[in-house]
């Protein structure tokens, strides 16, 4: 048997959910698996199958979402030839695919009333019949659903059915938000910023400052996993120090002053300035009377500025160059010079 797949993380809810799938793997009844985007429902899907009997088998995924509906039946089902325009040979649907394996069936709540009555018979009674034959067609396949809609709230407003939901329950595998599993953020970044100085062929990961970790833990995360994987590549990609610990995290890729306005005609009011017009000063002004030592009184000044700026454009160092005024080198050196690159 192969080994299933690695899940990182230590905090007691993401583990509770883990253990949950791995007794649920074992038993041959469909299993639910409910979580926000990016919280790794395909991944508990991957470790259901791995540690089921079923691991041999075929492991088929479908994304129920990225499909009109008018191709959902052939896709799940199958067709006939001539069963449609275009339908010029027969051909074996996902469900046919799986047979003997799992069935992983991404965005569930998004299939239409019809497919979800065809689903139905396919759960219950293991056949099926391919659109444009009356041929019923016998299947050996475990049904794992994923979505991030409240499916019992879905009933009951008339958008999935009940007696659908009562057979695809068996167990339900309920993930934790990456917000709700904080202690995690810090093992998944230096999971992935590994992987990504691998990549980048780094000979090491050189970390992170303690800046950016705060910054990192720090974040909310509406895109959980996969929003943090994406921010830790970034990241290290645009830092491009294989030497210096990492000091800038990129969470928005689309964060640039030039980043075109949402209204028609008119210009976009660059992000930097909106921080600066809405934020206190940037450093608060000595009082001049009481200044003994100029030299002291300019490098903290001077720190105060480097240290505002930083907050203000998220720790992203080339948009604080630019938000000073100064090139990035410039920068880099004011930052060495008041030991704040650490």
């Amino acid at each position: 048997m192969p080994a299933p797949v690695a899940l990182i993380g230590s905090a007691p809810s993401f583990l509770d959910a883990v253990e949950n799938a791995t007794r649920a793997a074992p038993i041959n009844r469909p299993v639910l698996v409910i979580g926000e985007r990016g919280t790794g429902k395909e991944l508990i899907a991957e470790r259901l199958h791995r540690l089921s009997a079923r691991w041999s088998g075929p492991l088929v995924t479908m994304n129920c979402a990225a499909l009109p509906e008018n191709l959902l039946d052939a896709e799940l089902f199958g067709y006939d030839t001539g069963a449609f325009t275009g339908a010029a040979r027969a051909r074996a649907g996902r469900f046919e695919d799986a047979d003997g394996g799992t069935l992983f069936l991404d965005e569930i709540a998004t299939l239409s009333a019809a497919a979800q009555e065809r689903l139905l018979r396919v759960v219950e009674y293991g056949e099926l019949t391919r659109l444009g034959s009356n041929r019923v067609i016998r299947v050996d396949v475990r049904v794992v659903g994923a979505t991030n809609e409240d499916l019992p709230a879905l009933c009951a407003a008339g958008g999935f059915r009940a007696d659908l939901l009562d057979r695809l329950s068996f167990e339900v595998v309920t993930l934790p938000p990456l917000r709700a599993r904080a202690e995690d953020i810090p093992v998944l970044a230096g999971h992935f910023g590994r992987r990504m100085a691998v990549e980048l062929g780094w000979t090491g990961f050189p970390g992170f400052t303690d800046a950016a970790a705060a910054q990192l833990a720090a974040h909310g995360w509406p895109g959980n996993v996969r929003e943090l994987k994406n921010v830790v590549e970034r990241s290290l990609y645009r830092w491009g120090d294989a030497e210096m610990p990492v000091g800038a995290i990129v969470l928005d890729a689309f964060d640039s002053p030039w980043r075109p306005g949402t209204l028609p005609g008119r210009a976009a009011t660059p992000p930097l300035l909106l921080a600066a017009e809405s934020s206190p000063p940037a450093a608060p002004v000595a009082d001049h009377a009481t200044v003994a030592d100029f030299r002291a009184a300019v490098a903290t000044y001077e720190r105060d500025l480097l240290a505002a700026a930083l907050v203000r454009c998220r720790h992203n160092q080339r948009a604080t160059a630019t938000a000073l005024s100064l090139s990035y080198d410039q920068l880099r050196h004011a930052l060495k010079r008041h030991n704040m690159l650490q």
